[in-house]
C-alpha cells in the first residue's frame, strides 16, 4: 500500500505523508491511562499515548500493559466511596509529592482540590 520494498517506512516519511493527508499527529505525555468498564478498569501506566487529527475527528492510541482492577476502583473516581475521610490513595499523594517537589500534605491537599486527578494536582503545584 505505501511504498514497496522489503521494510517498513521510515517514521520521518509516514508523518510527511499523514500531514499532506490532513493528519496531525502529537505525542502526549500521559502518566496514567484508565480504561473503564462495567466489569473492570484497565489501569495503563507510563502508557504511550498518540493523538492523531484527521480533519477534526480524533483518534488516541494507547500503547503499554493494562493491570486489570476492581471495577471503578482505579484512580480517585469517587463513586461508592464510603469512606468520609481522605479517598486519595496514599501512593497518588507520594507520586505528586515527589514529581512536584512538595511534601505529603500538600500533595494530598492539591489532589483533593482537583478530585483526585494526578496531572492536574502536578501541574497546580508546579
Amino acid at each position: 500500500m505505501f511504498g514497496g520494498g522489503g521494510g517498513g517506512l521510515n517514521p520521518r516519511k509516514m508523518e510527511q505523508m499523514m500531514q499532506q493527508m490532513g493528519i496531525d499527529v502529537e505525542d502526549i505525555d500521559a502518566e496514567e491511562v484508565i480504561i473503564r468498564t462495567d466489569e473492570y478498569d484497565l489501569v495503563f501506566n507510563d502508557a504511550e499515548v498518540t493523538k492523531m487529527d484527521a480533519r477534526g475527528q480524533e483518534t488516541y492510541q494507547v500503547i503499554g500493559s493494562p493491570e486489570q482492577v476492581e471495577a471503578g476502583s482505579a484512580g480517585a473516581s469517587g463513586a461508592g466511596d464510603a469512606d468520609a475521610g481522605s479517598a486519595i490513595p496514599d501512593d497518588d499523594v507520594e507520586l505528586v509529592a515527589t514529581r512536584a517537589g512538595v511534601s505529603e500534605d500538600e500533595a494530598r491537599a492539591a489532589l483533593e482540590d482537583v478530585d483526585g486527578d494526578l496531572a492536574a494536582a502536578v501541574e497546580s503545584l508546579e
